[in-house]
Order: structure tokens, then C-alpha cells, then sequence
């Protein structure tokens, strides 16, 4: 029975997400690039390690349609979740704290973060399941729970190299406090071990590919950290959980200062170190959002403590108002959420959106990764266009004569584009779609004989245009809403030698960059 209160509101987190999507808006950007990747297994790829191409795989085999799409991120909210609520329990929380930490989770950023098919639902979940372990293995000292510390860690290495930090959080906050006599234990390095195994694989691929994780550190600090301010960061780290800001700020300075919570300040000390170092690297806010949750469960339980302490929470012969208030701090993280509901599920129409940005643009809702605000949140922008991009570039190669069709490259300025168009097309007679943008160099093929070249990107250039018998712009992305706003569809007959030199030229030399080695001209 204890068990039944967490598996009830996992299983309504899983569920839900299937209701909160509106179908005014596709895919997001990034979903599009995982899938793809399942299509092209391997131990590694140029933005992520491969957990999330294992998923995009099986999601793919499944017909691709959007509940095996959706299934992944809305598996590990619940799994998540229901942590949240059992370590509450294991704490000594009964059902009031066992409610509060799941409704601060529910309420909270990670309502938003579930939605879609990115690395950072595995990642949260991977988070608290070490924590999890952690906690459990004091309270019980038994070897399975390191272990389990130990394949967190392993395949969150696996899903996101952030994990890194994590590692080095929990080994500064060990080191820090007792926990540091783990370091003498055969079970605790046997779970490092299990965690570098699963890890290996990962690992030769980087050292076989030049580490191309160095590039792409150097290029999201170029891009996005450059924009990340500290005044910024630390304002999100408040409005990310700003329901459940009573909660987990209890949680946590019960962590650090509390003697009841002694044996669990490590848990404290990795939170405290993991948040410290994204600031101190620049990281995006949310890259610590995986910290968070372990604190709605000491938080929910140190209130829980507190109403024991004061007034008995199961006195008998107590007040009827008592019930109602517990019920009502139970249902306050929910209630807190609802002024930034639109925010958090895409329900509303894009225009909805749009009209709301003079009240929240302050809040920094609607700024994108380039510093500057827009008509939409980011990642709105980013889940429209794609099946209107999609059906103009088909129609595009219909357009071909049957003698040019098996002799045409298309061509994409980034991998949200080309992913977008292989995933729409799937079952259509069309080629797959290329890009020089990330992992997509991997898969470009180098050929010489293109009689035709459908390109996307920007209207192409008098220069570029000089290269083809002829060249031009057959249709555009017309949706106001959509990130991909403008971008061109262009089609180029015959293009010249030179100019598919150049590009398989610019695709050796952007590997190359990406792999650390000197282009190799063939």
C-alpha cells in the first residue's frame, strides 16, 4: 500500500503528457536530430553520446508516430517522480510528505522539461537515482545500492556528458564529509568500475574520433554560454522551482545544518558543489535542473517533521481544518504554477502566445539562445514550420525530371532542417537529406556526378548561382511563428565541378575540425 500513493502519481504524470501538446505544434527541433541519429547507430555522435539514438531507434521501429516519440521523455518523468516521492518515504515522510514531493515536482520546471525527447529527462532521472542510491546505502549500508550509484552514473555518462560534473560534485562533496571511508571499500570502486564499463564504449569512440566533445564545448560557449550571465542564471535558479522555492530551501539547509539530516549531507554537498560549478563554467540554468528534486523530498519531509513537532499531524480529535490545510500546502506547488501554465504546456495557439509576451517578456520567457527576445518562447519557434518545410521540398523534387531525381543532393544549412525533412519524408520516395552541421558529417556522401542540388538555407547568392546551369528559389517557409521563418528552398541544375569540389572540400575540413585533425585532400 505505501508504494501505491508514488506509482498513482507517476502513472498521471505519464499519462498526461499525451493531453498537453497542442497539435498546432510539431516536433521540436532537436527531436527531429535524435531520431535521426537512430537511424545511423553508433557508440557516439558529434552533440551527444548514444542513449539517445538507442531510444530514437526503437521509437523509429515503432512507426515514429508521436507517442513512441513522446514515450521516452514522459517514461523517465514518471520514473523520476516516483523517486522523488519514495525518498520521502524511505526519509520517514508519510503521506503528506510523500504528496508535497510530488507535487513540487509536478509543479515545478520539470512539468516543461518531460515534454520532449531530449537528453535532459534522462538526465534528471539519472540524477536522483544516484542520489536515491546514495541515500538508501546509508540507511542500509547494503552493496546493491552503490551499485545502482554506480549504473546511474554509467548510463547518464551515456545520455549526456554533463554527467561529469555531477561526478565531480559527489566526489568533492564525499571527499568533504565522512563518506570520504567509501574510498576504502572494494563495493564502492566496483561501482565505479560498473559505471566506466558502461561508459567504455562511449569513451574509445571519443579518443578514436579526437574527442570531437572538446569542439563542441568550444562551440557552445561561442554560441550560448556566451550570452549566459550570472545575475541571469542565479534568477532562474529561483524561478525554475519557484513553487516549491518553501520546500526545497528548507530541504537544503536541512541538509547542510541539520543534526537529524547529518548522515545525508553529502546529498546536500553534491547540490550545493554541481549548481557552484555550472555557474562558475557559464553553464545554461537549466543544466542544473537535475539537482533539485532529491531537495523536494528532504524539504517535504522536514515540513512534515515540523507539523509532527507542532501539533501533531495525526493528533487525534483534531481540528477539520487541519486535513484542508495540509491538502491545500499539498496542492499549492500546482497552484503556483497556473499564472505560467502557457509557458510550461504548448496548449495555447502561437497567436495566444504571442499576445502574452508585454506581460512575461521581463520574466525572460520569450528571449532565445541568440540574447534576444521574440514573438515566441524558443522552443515553441522550434516546433513549427517542419511539415511545411517538409511537404515544399518534396514538392521541389517531384518537380525534377525521373532522369535527375537519383542524381540529386539535398542539401541543409543545420541538422534541424535536415533531420526535419528525413523524418517527414520517410515514406516518400525522396534521398535523405544532408548538412555539414554536426553528426550530419558523418553521413554526407561525397560524390561527384550531382545533376541536381536542392539546397535550404538562405537564398542563395549571385556567386553561388553563377555555379549552376540554372538556380532558383521555388518556395519559402511562411510561418510567422517558426524559428525557420524564411528559409529558402532553392533547386540548382547542373551544378559545375568546381563547386562540388568545394563542397566536399568544406565537408573534410569541417570534420576535421570537429575531429582535431588536418583535412586530408583527396
Amino acid at each position: 500500500m505505501k508504494r501505491l500513493l508514488p506509482l498513482a502519481f507517476a502513472l498521471l504524470k505519464f499519462v498526461s503528457g499525451y493531453f498537453l501538446i497542442s497539435p498546432q505544434y510539431d516536433l521540436q527541433r532537436d527531436e527531429y536530430l535524435y531520431l535521426n541519429q537512430g537511424q545511423h547507430l553508433a557508440w557516439g555522435y558529434l552533440e551527444v553520446p548514444p542513449l539517445m539514438a538507442a531510444q530514437g531507434w526503437v521509437s523509429m521501429a515503432l512507426g515514429g508516430g508521436f507517442f513512441w516519440v513522446k514515450f521516452w521523455p514522459f517514461l523517465w518523468g514518471a520514473a523520476t517522480l516516483y523517486l522523488v516521492m519514495r525518498l520521502a518515504q524511505r526519509l520517514g515522510g508519510g503521506w503528506f510528505a510523500t504528496a508535497l514531493a510530488g507535487t513540487c515536482y509536478l509543479g515545478t520546471a520539470f512539468a516543461r522539461l518531460n515534454l520532449l525527447f531530449q537528453p535532459n529527462s534522462f538526465e534528471v532521472s539519472g540524477f536522483v537515482l544516484a542520489l536515491y542510491g546514495l541515500a538508501a546505502y546509508q540507511q542500509t549500508q547494503r552493496p546493491r545500492w552503490l551499485y545502482l550509484l554506480g549504473l546511474a552514473l554509467g548510463l547518464g555518462l551515456l545520455n549526456k556528458y554533463t554527467t561529469l560534473f555531477f561526478i565531480a560534485a559527489l566526489g568533492g562533496a564525499l571527499l568533504l564529509t565522512p563518506w570520504r571511508r567509501l574510498l576504502g571499500q572494494r563495493h564502492f570502486w566496483g561501482a565505479a568500475g560498473l559505471a566506466l564499463l558502461l561508459w567504455l564504449p562511449n569513451l574509445a569512440w571519443q579518443i578514436r574520433h579526437g574527442i570531437p566533445f572538446r569542439h563542441h564545448m568550444q562551440l557552445l560557449h561561442d554560441s550560448q554560454l556566451v550570452h549566459v550571465e550570472a545575475a541571469e542564471f542565479w534568477k532562474m535558479q529561483l524561478l525554475m522551482c519557484i513553487g516549491a522555492v518553501w520546500v526545497w530551501v528548507p530541504g537544503l539547509l536541512a541538509l547542510l545544518l541539520s543534526r537529524a539530516l547529518r548522515p545525508y549531507r553529502a546529498v546536500g554537498l553534491v547540490v550545493v558543489l554541481g549548481i557552484g560549478l555550472q555557474a562558475l563554467l557559464h553553464g545554461k540554468d537549466y543544466y542544473t535542473l537535475g539537482y533539485y528534486p532529491v531537495l523536494f523530498s528532504f524539504g517535504a519531509w522536514w515540513w512534515e517533521m515540523r507539523f509532527r513537532q507542532f501539533g501533531g499531524l495525526h493528533q487525534p480529535g483534531a481540528g477539520r481544518w487541519r486535513p484542508v490545510a495540509l491538502l491545500a500546502l499539498v496542492s499549492l506547488p500546482l497552484l503556483l504554477l497556473l499564472p505560467i501554465l502557457p509557458f510550461i504546456y504548448p496548449l495555447r495557439s502561437p497567436a495566444a502566445m504571442a499576445a502574452l509576451r508585454p506581460r512575461f517578456a521581463a520574466l525572460g520567457l520569450y528571449r532565445w539562445e541568440d540574447g534576444q527576445n521574440h514573438a515566441l518562447p524558443q522552443d515553441y519557434a522550434d516546433m513549427r514550420g517542419w511539415r511545411e518545410m517538409a511537404d515544399k521540398t518534396w514538392a521541389a523534387y517531384q518537380s525534377l525530371p525521373d532522369s535527375v531525381r537519383a542524381h540529386t543532393l539535398i542539401k541543409c544549412d543545420n541538422y534541424g532542417e535536415a533531420s526535419a525533412l528525413n523524418y517527414y519524408c520517410a515514406r516518400r520516395a525522396m534521398p535523405l537529406a544532408h548538412s555539414f552541421n554536426g553528426s550530419f558529417l558523418y553521413w554526407y556522401p561525397e560524390r561527384a556526378d550531382w545533376q541536381a542540388i536542392i539546397m535550404v538555407d538562405d537564398e542563395p547568392d549571385a556567386e553561388l548561382i553563377s555555379h549552376f546551369a540554372s538556380c532558383r528559389v521555388v518556395g519559402q517557409v511562411q510561418d510567422p511563428y517558426a524559428r525557420e521563418k524564411g528559409t529558402a528552398i532553392s533547386v540548382g541544375i547542373k551544378p559545375d565541378s568546381a563547386i562540388i569540389s568545394r563542397a566536399n572540400r568544406e565537408h573534410r575540413a569541417a570534420l576535421a575540425e570537429w575531429e582535431n585533425l588536418a583535412p586530408r585532400p583527396r
